[in-house]
């Protein structure tokens, strides 16, 4: 494929996820603190420029069984959450240290598999980052392997951080690792093997590329890298394995080096429509008077004001339909409140919300981030967009 520009540089949102054995020596279990810090002054460079960064980040266990005393190799699930409990608190210390001289702010999430997939706690989930990410604050997210069980665990940080990265509707996600990329053979069993520098889709010639991982204290490997970069590129969003051994790594990702990019055809924001237009089996319908129509064309959210009655029994976050005066479906989208709520606000303005509800919610019936227009409606705006 034809090179595509450094995603890095037009990101406005980037996740880094970072590995345990990066973080954390392999030999005396002790938290690498010099890397981190680097690694802090390039996340302060991409801040500096305006670009969003949250953090997915391994190590708790492996800081954590070195303070309890545990023997190499792997451990009981009960030993993983004990260690995962210790090490959790040094881990958000060392983050905390190394932001503090920049003047950022850390902020630590625990997530289990159910939180990116049950749809209210997704919801919070994603509600948070982007409050934190206003904020001015970095999120460190971590897998809850205090809680979490062998059913259902992530398993790897890599899955990990393209669920993040799709909840947030990140542009980036760079996997720091200790490979610089996907070869076309094992590089150290093949002198022939070949990094690829781009790749457009995840094909079974791809996937064939992948080898076992390759550390004592890292989950992960080149499977699991490429089943992220599967999820990244279905939210639309580009994806980076890249070298992060040296000092400053993501300074040396954004020269072109140590890496392989995943980079796909769409933006975070049309994965996100496409799915709601497409993926989803609504619960229930809002009718909508002729200029919330308009203004859906235009672009704008749905607001109370300009919903007439809704129909079925739903609860936030639920995929409905969305009708014109005539009846006919003119979008989709994820409705910020349930049944019961969304009919005590119909026709409201926004700013009563809190007072007929008793709780300050949503602006908006529906974020316009949440909706994607359908049937005559998406074609009148193409055409429009297309005039103008």
């Amino acid at each position: 494929m034809v090179a595509p520009l450094n995603p890095l540089g037009r990101a406005k949102r980037v996740v880094v996820k970072i590995g345990s054995a990066l973080l954390v020596d392999g030999s005396s279990g002790a938290l690498r603190r010099n890397w981190l810090a680097s690694v802090a002054d390039d996340i302060a460079a991409l801040r500096a420029r305006g670009q969003e960064v949250a953090l997915v980040s391994s190590g708790a266990i492996a800081l954590g069984r070195r303070r309890l005393g545990l023997p190499g190799g792997p451990l009981r699930l009960d030993e993983s959450q004990a260690a995962a409990a210790l090490g959790q608190i040094d881990l958000a210390a060392a983050y905390k240290d190394v932001f503090d001289p920049h003047g950022i702010p850390v902020a630590q999430i625990l997530l289990t598999l159910g939180d990116t997939e049950e749809r209210r706690r997704y919801l919070n989930a994603r509600g948070t980052l982007a409050t934190l990410f206003r904020m001015g604050a970095i999120p460190v997210i971590n897998e809850n392997d205090t809680v979490a069980t062998e059913e259902i665990r992530f398993g790897d940080n890599d899955r990990l951080g393209a669920r993040v990265a799709a909840m947030a509707s990140a542009d980036v996600l760079i996997l720091l690792s200790d490979v610089d990329g996907l070869y076309s053979a094992d590089p150290r069993r093949d002198p022939n093997a070949r990094k690829l520098e781009f790749v457009a889709a995840i094909t079974p010639e791809i996937e064939s590329m992948a080898g076992a991982a390759g550390s004592d204290i890292s989950s992960g490997g080149m499977p699991t890298k490429l089943a992220a970069a599967r999820i990244a590129l279905d939210a639309g969003c580009a994806m980076a394995i890249a070298d992060g051994r040296r000092l400053n790594p993501i300074a040396q990702l954004a020269a072109l080096q140590d890496c392989t990019w995943f980079v796909g055809d769409e933006t975070p924001v049309q994965a996100r429509k496409r799915w709601i237009s497409g993926g989803l089996a609504a619960e229930g319908e809002v009718r909508i008077d002729a200029g919330a129509v308009q203004a859906l064309r235009d672009g704008k959210s749905l607001l109370p004001a300009g919903a007439v009655s809704v129909s079925g029994a739903f609860e936030r976050g639920a995929p409905v339909v969305v009708v014109g005066p005539d009846g006919r479906e003119v979008a989709r989208g994820l409705i910020a409140y349930g049944t019961e709520d969304a009919r005590r606000i119909l026709g409201k303005r926004s700013t009563a919300i809190a007072d007929e509800l008793g709780y300050r919610g949503r602006t908006a019936l529906i974020h316009r981030d949440d909706l994607s227009l359908t049937g005559r409606a998406a074609a009148t705006r193409q055409t429009e967009g297309a005039a103008s």
